[in-house]
């Protein structure tokens, strides 16, 4: 059995696509997953499977959470090892100075660098990105409230169906739940 970390995008956000964290567990347990465990309110949720496909796991959960909840609602899967290497590999460890606002954004797909500097064009001053393999580091100094590098625009510049942030504490929280 091998545990991941399921991120859904844009639920509990402003009032909108409202999931409580019971649901959303038996959700997933109905799913046939183990030992679920969600984490905060914003679409964090780890458990345990026999599935080695990540990507089959995501649009199995999407599915779900559309079929009994009536939502689309973006998902995407990591394992232990992936949000290990993310937080070994951080890119920003020099500058990104405090973890509540330095994020990591997950994506469907990798980051083509040519397709990033048009992101990173976006930014505002001092605001930093770095890629990883299917992820961005984000540094934002100010706070994610006004900054212009959301996940509409990473899905749009960089051609991926699915990116969804979460700052460096819920990284590595998820990643201590996961080990």
């Amino acid at each position: 059995m091998k545990r991941y970390a399921g991120l859904l995008r844009g639920i509990n956000v402003g009032g909108h696509k409202k999931i409580s964290m019971a649901d959303l567990r038996k959700l997933v347990e109905g799913l046939g997953h183990e030992d679920v465990k969600t984490l905060l309110q914003s679409g964090n949720v780890v458990f345990g499977s026999d599935s080695p496909d990540q990507q089959a796991l995501a649009t199995q959960l999407e599915k779900a959470i559309e079929a009994e909840l009536g939502m689309s609602v973006g998902c995407l899967v990591r394992d232990g090892a992936d949000l290990s290497r993310i937080v070994a590999a951080n890119p920003l460890g020099e500058i990104a100075d405090n973890p509540s606002r330095h994020f990591v954004v997950f994506l469907s797909g990798e980051a083509d660098p040519a397709k990033l500097a048009e992101v990173e064009a976006v930014a505002k001053p001092g605001e930093r990105l770095a890629a990883g393999e299917r992820e961005v580091h984000m540094w934002l100094p100010d706070g994610a409230a006004d900054t212009k590098l959301t996940h509409l625009l990473f899905q749009k510049r960089l051609g991926v169906t699915v990116a969804t942030a979460r700052n460096w504490n819920t990284v590595t929280k998820l990643t201590t739940l996961l080990t």
